[in-house]
């Protein structure tokens, strides 16, 4: 059999982003998915009702719009359309009141009426370095930045707790609650220090690139990294899900674009003992459950700024929203649980028949639970969009053993790669050589790399490189 230079397990984005770094370096390489379909956490589907297309998983891609690799391929020649709603996100409180996150910096700072200034000094400035300052924040750690001034700037605030760092910014409800509701995508207390980082990351984005969907469905970005890989002469193989090497074709390496326990079991004795009990003790996230509906109209929520919105966060106050992750954090499943909220039907129509829309929306739970939570997302919905309920045609409800069924590497239903606490957030998965493993041969490219989990091909962009520098490649 021929001896290829490089096998990837796993077409997440990371994978896909590595086999296509590899097979523009002139290297034979081939994609081994386990499913019957590309994407990982790139997929969509009629979970619902004909005619209603759900992203399974992600939805709004502020980090795909900014990646250095995405940027290195023109996603519209591969069939990619990313749509950017009027306002990128907005946060509802009660009573009517709404904060709102804007391409424009000018349209931000007026909705956020005094909180303005403080997000005029603070964020701002990196949405306007935001091309400098991106690649940074999507590289590992211990290298040394082609733009320190603008690293250290952004590195002034993302250090903070973002319960701290908030407060010391935005002095209203509706500014505290943004910041917050942004810093809850880390999925770990918000008292935890850098947790202010990514608040910092997505708000900036916002002001840089917007938050884009992608028309059609997010599974049509899965599609368009495939067509870059065979316009490569890389391949894709179906059905082959792989629990240990001698399952693989031969190749001078492999990627794993897998979660670090998938690739001690496959890996077995391949790896030091001492390394496998490093991927073992890595630390997982916390699960989620998520409810996708078909709608007969559009959400009515109180704020109209919220119906012009492709992203949500439903909550209530940045206090509400720390309990709430707190309670996740200890094991608990919160009663107002902080609610992440996509609409993409209200910038894509084609995600469902004329008059009628989507909606995406989960929250956070203990790993592996098994807990309905629909009528708490439900309640949290109609808080802000009282007659949401009387929409609703067909709902989907997935819990984390779902997830996990559906990608094994979400294990436990953990969708970001494993825990953003302590110094995992930036030694994944190990300290020392992030896609290396002790064995020269063996890479991994996931999310449970650098830079992290979202949509930006970088950890296997970075996995790649490192595969290419190496002697197995050389």
């Amino acid at each position: 059999m021929t001896l290829l230079d490089a096998v990837v397990v796993g077409s997440g984005p990371n994978g896909l982003a590595a086999a296509i770094t590899l097979a523009r370096a002139g290297k034979s390489v081939v994609v081994l998915e386990a499913e019957a379909e590309p994407g990982g956490g790139l997929r969509s589907a009629e979970l619902t009702l004909p005619g209603f297309v759900h992203d399974i998983c992600s939805a709004i891609h502020p980090l795909a719009a900014t990646s250095p690799f995405f940027r290195s391929m023109s996603l519209a020649e591969r069939g990619v359309d990313l749509l950017e709603p009027e306002i990128a996100l907005a946060h509802p409180l009660d009573g009517g009141r709404v904060a709102t996150l804007h391409r424009s910096t000018e349209r931000t700072v007026e909705s956020l009426g005094t909180d303005g200034r403080g997000f005029q000094r603070w964020i701002a400035p990196h949405s306007a370095a935001w091309h400098d300052l991106a690649p940074a924040l999507l590289a590992p750690l211990l290298q040394v930045p082609r733009h320190p001034v603008a690293l250290a700037r952004f590195g002034a605030g993302a250090v903070w707790p973002a319960t701290r760092f908030g407060d010391r910014v935005f002095k209203s409800e509706q500014g505290r609650a943004l910041f917050a509701g942004c810093a809850a995508h880390a999925c770990v207390p918000l008292s935890a220090p850098l947790t202010s980082s990514f608040a910092m990351v997505l708000m900036a984005a916002a002001g840089a690139v917007g938050w884009p969907v992608v028309r059609g469905g997010s599974a049509r970005m899965a599609e368009g990294l495939v067509a870059e890989l065979e316009a490569h002469g890389g391949r894709i193989e179906y059905g082959r899900r792989i629990t240990s090497l001698a399952e693989l074709v031969p190749s001078r390496v492999v990627l794993f674009d897998l979660a670090p326990r998938q690739v001690a079991a496959i890996a077995g004795d391949q790896l030091s003992a001492s390394y496998r009990r490093r991927l073992n003790r890595f630390r997982l996230g916390p699960g989620i459950f998520k409810l996708d509906y078909a709608l007969s109209g559009p959400v009515p929520w109180t704020a109209e700024a919220c119906r012009r919105a492709g992203t949500l966060h439903l909550g209530g106050t940045a206090r509400e929203i720390a309990a709430s992750e707190h309670d996740v954090a200890h094991g608990r499943h919160p009663d107002q649980p902080y609610v992440l909220v996509a609409q993409q039907s209200v910038v894509d129509p084609t995600r469902a028949p004329a008059g009628q829309h989507t909606l995406w929306a989960y929250c956070h739970v203990p790993s592996a639970s098994t807990q309905d939570m629909t009528e708490r997302i439900e309640a949290q919905i109609e808080r802000f969009a009282p007659g949401f309920r009387d929409l609703i045609l067909a709902r989907h409800a997935a819990d984390s053993r779902w997830y996990e069924a559906h990608d094994n590497a979400y294990i436990g239903g953990d969708i970001t790669g494993g825990s953003n606490g302590g110094l995992q957030l930036v030694f994944r998965p190990t300290v020392g050589r992030p896609y290396r493993t002790s064995n020269p041969r063996l890479f991994m490219c996931s999310a449970s790399t650098p830079p992290g989990a979202g949509v930006h091909g970088m950890c296997g962009f970075h996995a790649a490189n490192a595969a290419l520098s190496s002697r197995a490649l050389r």
